[in-house]
């Protein structure tokens, strides 16, 4: 009976996630002449990226950041950069970007031997850190002043990658790709170490289990991944500055989106991310123009109140719990 159950659940995950992907293929193709529909639905993925990573990181490395900002940053003015003075081409600068944050990552590795909000603290200190480098380094990144003419994404036979429409499957492709490595990993033996160390990080270290090694894994990786979607949105946009690239807004969104949508699955914070940002721009702001989220913080403390799972798992129940009454009054 047990492994019906598990069944059914899998069928279950399976045609949501089916679901959830056709109506992200199919969803903008109806909106391709609307731009500024368009243009909603791209910052949402971008924002659904960024909380992607910080998911990975909480779920599996078992980390609270406050500083991705700094990766997004990095990763933008990498890219930015590196297309600008050196030529690079925008497709293989997307990537260098997400290396270049893994690099900037590589110097927060010292911070994870600490542990709850002072971690935290300490990785939203290196986010200003970084934040002040490319304001004060005005011969690379162009300093408070910021970069202009980003050559924008390439035009492909078929689909000019640098419109709308183009720019949004080339974000939906990073975050499908980033989400199929992050279930990998959750299902390998690392993700299975992972999740036993957050029971107990110290009986993880007497059976032989390097925490430390693996925590470091999990934040050059979330770095990797929201460098590659800070990079992408510099050439998105064609401009950067220190004060948007490394904004606290890379942070709280992502991290309201995440825990909304449920941070602990894998299509949550991207679900998340969707739902908070339409609502954000479409009904909140017309409402309360200024000031109008609030109204996200107060629907995520209401989030946390009824479901503190997320927006996911709460749908899952409602369903299985409609399914369940069916099958009884069927029967």
């Amino acid at each position: 009976m047990q492994t019906t159950m598990n069944a059914n659940m899998g069928k279950t995950s399976l045609l949501a996630l089916l679901v959830l992907l056709a109506l992200c293929v199919g969803g903008p193709l109806l909106f391709a002449q609307n731009h500024y529909v368009m243009s909603l639905l791209v910052a949402s993925m971008v924002i659904g990226g960024i909380a992607l990573s910080w998911a990975l990181l909480g779920n599996l490395g078992g980390m609270i950041s406050f500083g991705h900002a700094a990766f997004f940053g990095v990763g933008a003015y990498t890219s930015a950069v590196l297309s600008m003075k050196f030529g690079v081409p925008v497709l293989a600068a997307l990537l260098l970007g997400g290396v270049g944050a893994l690099v900037a990552a590589l110097a927060m590795l010292p911070v994870l031997r600490l542990r709850g909000p002072y971690f935290a603290l300490a990785i939203l200190a290196y986010a200003h850190i970084f934040r002040i480098l490319a304001t004060e380094w005005t011969s690379m990144t162009g300093g408070s002043g910021g970069l202009s003419s980003i050559p924008p994404l390439p035009a492909l036979p078929g689909l000019d990658l640098s419109s709308k429409i183009g720019a949004y499957f080339v974000i939906l492709l990073i975050v499908l790709v980033f989400a199929v490595i992050y279930a990998r990993l959750r299902e390998s033996h690392y993700g299975l170490a992972l999740r036993a160390m957050h029971e107990s990080e110290d009986a993880t270290r007497v059976v032989g289990v390097n925490s430390v090694v693996l925590k470091g894994m999990m934040l050059l990786l979330s770095a990797f991944m929201c460098g590659v979607v800070g990079a992408f949105n510099a050439h998105y946009i064609s401009f950067l500055e220190p004060d948007y690239a490394f904004s606290a807004l890379w942070v709280t969104i992502p991290i309201v989106a995440a825990i909304f949508g449920g941070y602990r699955s894998i299509s949550g914070p991207v679900v998340g991310a969707v739902v908070v940002y339409l609502l954000d721009q479409l009904v909140f702001k017309n409402i309360i123009p200024s000031g109008h989220q609030l109204v996200l913080g107060v629907l995520l403390v209401a989030m946390i109140v009824f479901s503190p799972d997320g927006l996911l798992p709460l749908l899952r129940k409602l369903f299985k719990g409609k399914f369940t009454r069916s099958k009884h009054a069927a029967t």
